[in-house]
């Protein structure tokens, strides 16, 4: 998401054995309903760091996925803002943000699903913060799950690789270094509206790397960069997107499986 200077106040912290540098992040945001934390809030704990183990070769989706990327082309998306997406499709079968052509989103579009993704940040480890490997994978073009390099790197911990970005930091971090692939597995179930009226939020369970970090966990509402999240009715079906936010961010194998859950 958006780029933050933030606080930077340091206090070290332990969990789980592991000491963790704070206060990157704001402390005039609004405070997250139902918590005790502010958007972004530069006092709250970062996750514990977990080694998920090395990367493997992708595997092939389930024969009743909806493919949208298998490494040839970008025919199953779009540039969200309108015309044909502009990111580059790389020989090694992955395709690469293309700093100011855009976010892009899928043709096709998706209720309850289950998601897989495979990402990675740049090597090299230039930048820091949210300057550093940052995309996103949003659904109905609006809730997002947090793509950043967040091996080493200190950010706030509602914005880290994986967090549901400005609300819900994960359970653990599980980032593999930069110039590795990492792996999201996401199940997505949609908010539900009777006319204007919530009746039931999204709800999203996320395995990085394998390793569950969010488990059904209830969003507050689209995505918002220091405000408070809220809903707004939408139709019952919306596009993934990728975001362009600057970095060669790349991107494999991705496929999209409709559930439908009562």
């Amino acid at each position: 998401m958006l780029h933050s200077i933030g606080a930077m106040a340091f206090i070290v912290a332990m969990a789980s054995g592991v000491i963790l540098a704070q206060g990157v992040g704001y402390t005039d945001t609004p405070r997250l309903p139902g918590q005790a934390w502010r958007v972004h809030d530069s006092a709250r704990p970062n996750p514990p760091v977990v080694d998920p183990g090395p990367a493997g070769e992708p595997a092939p989706a389930p024969d009743d996925a909806v493919v949208l990327f298998d490494g040839a082309d970008l025919s199953a998306w779009e540039r969200a803002a309108g015309g044909d997406a502009g990111w580059t499709v790389r020989d090694d079968g992955s395709m690469e943000v293309k700093a100011g052509t855009g976010d892009i989103q899928s043709r096709s579009v998706f209720g309850d699903c289950q998601l897989h993704v495979e990402w990675m940040a740049p090597a090299g480890a230039a930048g820091d913060g949210q300057g550093r490997g940052n995309s996103g994978v949003f659904f109905f073009g609006r809730y997002e799950v947090q793509i950043l390099d967040s091996y080493d790197n200190q950010t706030y911990a509602d914005g880290q690789a994986a967090a549901l970005y400005g609300q819900h930091p994960p359970d653990v971090n599980a980032c593999r270094p930069p110039g590795t692939w990492q792996t999201y597995d996401i199940i997505f179930e949609a908010p539900r509206f009777e006319g204007d009226r919530l009746v039931r939020p999204a709800a999203v369970t996320v395995m990085h790397n394998g390793v569950v970090v969010h488990h059904r966990r209830e969003l507050l509402g689209a995505t918002a960069h220091r405000a408070l999240p809220s809903y707004a009715p939408h139709a019952e079906r919306g596009p993934v997107k990728l975001q362009d936010h600057g970095d060669p961010v790349r991107f494999r194998n991705i496929w999209v499986r409709p559930l439908t859950i009562d």
